[in-house]
């Protein structure tokens, strides 16, 4: 019952207990030594065994359990050319020798020419050597398919497709290298490779150039049968310093249009210090069949990869004759492409002062016959009329200066080019900073 006061009372079995809390005695200073040391003691061997067991499994997963991934890529290599300019000289015992003859070489040679009666057997003997070197190289050609995806007015998709020759200039461990027109690969959405066996695998743009409109394209092997991989053979790339008016050319690829054609003909007329883009080139006209956008090549008559039909220079006084861009000025940039690197590009069209040029005040460098609109050049602040002196520290004196100059630079370099500007009747100096760009 509750008392008078109003309280209650709580049963014993309700009453809290008095908790209280048992404090640990403080460790010595000799037992936290002990605790120390041993924890010290555990991490080492615990360090210890993580090492020798990294040390031991480590070589084990890496060899077993991860893959390989980075292969060694050998770049191609193509060897340049070095262009004639000196004569052998007649040795003394030479000229003593030929004053002893009683008839030079050349005449008994001519007369032997000359008096010599040909028959059907020769004509058919020269033309079936042609024929064999024709045959040979056919192997190397290949046909390009360009494939376009589009629409057509009622936005149906449909797909053009373009036929072009390529052919074969290096056999690597994992892929077939291809030059071929750029055009076959400008707007291509994607890229089949038919081999001279019929056999198909997929091609990958590899480097593009629109100053000489050819391009690289690569095919990887391991989408090729054995059976065709071991069947075809790159071309050889010849030496096109060696060609002379009257030489025979082959044409191979798509002189007549269409892929696995072939003509025969003559270097009719070389064209030297042709100006094109930052370089001074040789230009042959043939006398001979050649569709520059459909792929035609010329080989000499060892075979050799030595030139490529053209349609970048104009033909107004050539009519009937195919421009031929040579091999040999353009090795340096071939290599570049069939390794992927962009080549680079300043943009002129330019020469050499010569002393007429001098003797008008002109000073010693590389003459600016154009700066080509939209180049880096152009952009930099360039002129027509300007002479190249320096760039990126190197002196320039001649257009070989300044093409191996250009050709040590890399694509998005900015180099330091100095030019001589005619100003108020004497020229100025004055300094531009170019962007290299890629051709």
């Amino acid at each position: 019952m509750p008392d008078k006061k109003g309280s209650s009372q709580v049963p014993d079995e309700k009453r809290p207990f008095i908790r209280e809390k048992i404090a640990k005695p403080p460790r010595t200073k000799g037992q936290v030594l002990k605790r120390i040391l041993v924890f010290i003691l555990i991490a080492v061997l615990g360090g210890t065994a993580a090492g020798i067991s990294f040390a031991v499994a480590g070589p084990l997963a890496e060899k077993y359990l991860v893959e390989e991934t980075t292969e060694t890529v050998i770049p191609v290599t193509i060897p340049t050319d070095v262009e004639p300019t000196t004569v052998p000289a007649v040795t003394e015992t030479e000229e003593s020798s030929s004053e002893e003859e009683t008839e030079p070489i050349e005449d008994i040679m001519q007369s032997a020419i000359e008096q010599y009666q040909y028959n059907i057997h020769d004509f058919n003997t020269m033309y079936n050597t042609l024929r064999d070197i024709v045959q040979t190289a056919d192997s190397s050609i290949v046909i390009v398919h360009s494939v376009q995806q589009g629409v057509d007015w009622f936005d149906n998709p449909m797909e053009t497709s373009g036929m072009y020759a390529g052919i074969v200039i290096a056999d690597t461990d994992r892929e077939f290298l291809i030059l071929t027109p750029e055009t076959a690969v400008e707007s291509a959405d994607a890229i089949s490779v038919t081999f001279a066996d019929n056999g198909e695998a997929a091609g990958t743009v590899r480097q593009a150039d629109q100053v000489s409109g050819m391009a690289v394209i690569s095919v990887n092997k391991e989408e090729m049968d054995e059976s065709s991989i071991q069947r075809i053979t790159p071309v050889v790339l010849g030496n096109s310093y060696n060609l002379k008016q009257g030489d025979v050319l082959i044409a191979i690829g798509a002189p007549a249009g269409a892929v696995h054609s072939s003509a025969y003909g003559f270097v009719s007329y070389v064209q030297r210090n042709v100006q094109t883009t930052d370089s001074i080139i040789r230009l042959l006209y043939a006398d001979i069949k050649g569709d520059a956008e459909a792929g035609t090549f010329f080989l000499n008559s060892a075979g050799e990869l030595v030139g490529w039909a053209t349609d970048k220079f104009e033909n107004d006084h050539n009519t009937g004759m195919v421009p031929v861009m040579v091999i040999s000025e353009y090795k340096t940039i071939l290599e570049k492409m069939t390794n992927g690197i962009p080549v680079p590009y300043i943009g002129i069209y330019g020469q050499e002062v010569t002393q007429a040029m001098r003797d008008n005040g002109i000073p010693i460098g590389v003459y600016v016959s154009e700066c080509i609109p939209d180049s880096p050049a152009y952009y930099a602040g360039i002129l027509s009329g300007d002479v190249i002196k320096h760039i990126a520290g190197r002196d320039v004196i001649t257009m070989m200066d300044f093409e191996s100059k250009v050709a040590e630079l890399t694509v998005g370099d900015k180099v330091k080019v100095v030019v001589q500007r005619l100003g108020a009747g004497e020229y100025i100096e004055l300094e531009y900073e170019v962007t290299v760009g890629a051709r």
